[in-house]
């Protein structure tokens, strides 16, 4: 297993080993124990999947202040994942990283509490799995708008596929700070 540490404090990119033979593949997607060892200390508790078209564009969401960290992997399909630092008084807040993930990759990004999460849809559909350390509270759900200049996130997508409920979502600047997490 190789760990990739991002410029973003936390947020790490995981190739998970491979085994290939003619027959296929195998890997492991999380083994609790191998996880802590890479200082990966959640308890996930709530598995999700989504299916996805081409240039989907989900996000950026959070969740707070009943936080989620989450262990993210396409299944199927490429996918160009983003993650942005929210944690009120970090010295990153605000900045970004990227990375793509795909079913040839393998690739994975663990993201801790407090950052919020986007990724849009390369191939042409994409099959996207991932672990909560937290269950999904509807009260606690926050967004930033996808498309924040503040932000100037390099979306590799044209005319993006966005829901109405993601379009309306503000700019980092106008959330309200009790809306955020802190930085600790």
């Amino acid at each position: 297993m190789k760990l990739t540490e991002t410029e973003l404090e936390g947020v790490l990119i995981i190739e998970p080993s491979v085994y290939e033979d003619a027959r296929g593949f195998f890997l492991e997607t999380y083994h609790q124990n191998r996880y802590r060892e890479l200082g990966i200390q959640s308890d996930f508790v709530q598995d999700n999947m989504s299916f996805s078209k081409k240039r989907t564009l989900r996000g950026l969401h959070f969740q707070h202040p009943q936080d989620q960290a989450k262990l993210v992997q396409v299944a199927k399909g490429t996918v160009f994942d983003v993650v942005v630092d929210i944690r009120r008084g970090s010295p990153f807040f605000g900045k970004w990283t990227g990375a793509y993930l795909s079913d040839e990759n393998y690739r994975q990004v663990f993201i801790p509490e407090g950052f919020a999460h986007g990724f849009c849809v390369i191939s042409e559909y994409a099959v996207f799995t991932y672990k909560c350390s937290d269950f999904y509270a509807r009260e606690c759900e926050g967004g930033i708008l996808w498309s924040d200049p503040d932000l100037n996130i390099k979306w590799p997508v044209e005319n993006a596929l966005v829901s109405e409920k993601d379009m309306k979502l503000p700019r980092l600047k106008d959330l309200a700070t009790d809306r955020l997490p802190a930085y600790r």
